[in-house]
């Protein structure tokens, strides 16, 4: 008895101890490249100062913090860099994602899939099918442009600013259906409604007949992944249909985006949208 009291006393201190040094290290991380002194770990942590100083240059020893001599400020290092490598490595997209895809086929009944971004374009890499006798079905491994289809107006709005002029600018808006966006003008609104309700509706833009909502998915680095989207027959998407779908996507690219360790920046207050992390309106330009 007096043997596991005191095995329980010293996995408490430990735990305590581990539980101290990944929260400064989860600190640091969340600011980074922000670099952080001591004084503001300790309180913000609600740590003693001695306690805080103690865990970072331990930190530090171990290589998993670096420490500007001049600044007197604490940085990720070359440890963390080596661990965040790893379990980037050990990240397999479309596995994660296939359980919220199932999610949405259960909660909508419409087919969901799974894109990923492929430079100017983006490829179909996973889809789970409607169970309804008429419905929407993808060919895997097709590619298709960044400006047809809800799928890819979500990567395409969910990218920098520079790099969506990149392809305004360069890359012909090809007409793949009568309904596809091909006016800059009309592209660059879109995409400046996707940003504001965090989602892309698509009513027979890639392919005629068909509709379909999707949320952009992204990498720990805030990089775009590619996106998820629910698809069906036209008819089925009728407004209040695609809001609430939208939604529904936009929400599991959330949590999809979070699992890969994307973090979203906090929310300016009254401001309205999705998934991504708070992306300006794209300036209209004539």
């Amino acid at each position: 008895m007096t043997i596991s009291t005191a095995i329980d006393s010293e996995d408490s201190r430990t735990r305590s101890g581990l539980g101290r040094a990944l929260a400064v290290i989860n600190m640091i991380a969340e600011r980074s490249p922000q670099t952080l002194g001591v004084s503001t770990i300790a309180r913000e942590l609600e740590l003693p100062k001695a306690v805080a100083h103690r865990i970072l240059k331990e930190l530090v020893g171990d290589g998993f913090l670096g420490f500007d001599e001049e600044t007197k400020q604490y940085r990720l290092g070359p440890g963390a860099l080596a661990v965040g490598l790893a379990a980037l490595r050990a990240l397999n997209v479309p596995d994660i994602a296939r359980r919220y895809m199932v999610r949405l086929v259960r909660a909508t009944g419409e087919t969901a899939t799974l894109s990923m971004r492929q430079g100017w374009s983006r490829v179909y890499v996973d889809q789970v099918l409607s169970p309804h006798e008429v419905r929407m079905s993808v060919s895997l491994g097709t590619s298709h442009p960044l400006h047809s289809g809800s799928s890819s107006k979500a990567i395409l709005a969910a990218l920098p600013d520079a790099e969506i002029e990149d392809y305004l600018d360069n890359h012909g808006l090809e007409r793949v259906t009568p309904a596809t966006i091909t006016s800059v003008t009309r592209l660059r609104e879109e995409i400046a409604r996707i940003r504001e309700q965090g989602f892309a509706v698509s009513l027979g833009e890639r392919q005629s007949g068909a509709g379909s909502v999707a949320a952009a998915v992204r990498y720990s680095t805030g990089q775009v992944f590619g996106s998820l989207s629910l698809c069906g027959p036209q008819d089925r998407f009728d407004p209040r249909t695609c809001a609430a779908h939208g939604a529904l996507v936009a929400e599991a690219a959330a949590e999809i985006s979070a699992e890969i360790g994307f973090r979203t920046a906090p929310r300016q207050a009254g401001a309205r949208g999705g998934a991504v992390s708070d992306p300006q309106p794209l300036a209209l330009r004539t």
